[in-house]
């Protein structure tokens, strides 16, 4: 028989022992509805249901889809959508299966780790929790800490709504084909944007700390002033206790959002 070659370049998860050991290391509850993301030929998806309620599997692959929903035919807790996780309404899915949050979970192909993570985190308020296997690199940038040279705007990004941590380490043997890196598994304790700020003003403020990464070699003011004048930026720097040569790799979220405040005054409301 052939061996049908993965798609999306898919890196299966084979090895039994960190199959369980990933398992071992998500905070799951037995009435968790888990959204598992690019279950690929079901590796961990008949695990996570011996921990939860119910899986909800999305998959983009047809053919992975037939498969799965084959091999899960007998299981009623086991639902197969054929999606683009990137369409997905999480909110949608939290109707439909009477819960308030779910708990997100997935293999991530590497080439599109940062899209799904920036969709997922527009449904913070949707989420208890998440933990992703990614490429190391990529979860060593998500969890960096201010000052590291791994410290970039992806860090920010999942900070703003979540504590992550790098879990466990996962060899290229563990999957098949196995790929070039090493993966990690990291979870994330979702806590969700600053209370008083809406939608609108999170996703401005990302924006805003993605500009000030757009050259990291640069000082925060220099990369600033294509959208500020500089010496406005000066000034709330010296407002919020920073000096004209701070770069944005030196500052933790909360810095981040004073110097932002301090730019871009909230509207009082006028209700």
């Amino acid at each position: 028989m052939k061996t049908r070659r993965p798609k999306l370049a898919q890196h299966f998860l084979i090895s039994e022992t960190y199959r369980r050991r990933i398992l071992e290391a998500l905070p799951l509850r037995s009435d968790d509805v888990v959204l598992e993301i690019g279950p690929g030929r079901g590796a961990m998806t008949g695990l996570l249901i011996e921990r939860s309620r119910k899986v909800v599997a999305v998959e983009i692959d047809a053919q992975l889809v037939d498969d799965l929903r084959d091999q899960f035919a007998g299981e009623a807790r086991v639902e197969v959508v054929k999606a683009d996780i990137l369409q997905v309404d999480l909110a949608e899915i939290c109707r439909r299966h009477g819960v308030e949050r779910l708990f997100a979970f997935g293999n991530l192909p590497y080439y599109i780790s940062s899209p799904i993570l920036h969709h997922l985190l527009n449904f913070a308020s949707r989420l208890r929790g998440m933990a992703f296997v990614v490429q190391r690199e990529v979860a060593d940038r998500i969890a960096a800490a201010p000052g590291s040279r791994a410290y970039g705007y992806l860090s920010v990004l999942a900070q703003s709504y979540a504590v992550p941590r790098v879990a466990l380490t996962i060899p290229p043997g563990a999957f098949a084909p196995p790929p070039a890196v090493h993966s990690a598994l990291v979870s994330f304790e979702i806590t969700g944007p600053a209370s008083v700020w809406d939608e609108h003003r999170i996703r401005t403020f990302l924006e805003f700390a993605k500009l000030g990464f757009a050259q990291k070699r640069k000082k925060l003011s220099n990369n600033l002033t294509s959208t500020y004048a500089i010496a406005q930026v000066r000034d709330a720097l010296r407002r919020c206790g920073f000096n004209d040569n701070v770069r944005a790799e030196q500052l933790g979220v909360e810095q981040f959002r004073q110097i932002f405040d301090s730019l871009n005054p909230p509207v009082a409301s006028s209700g």
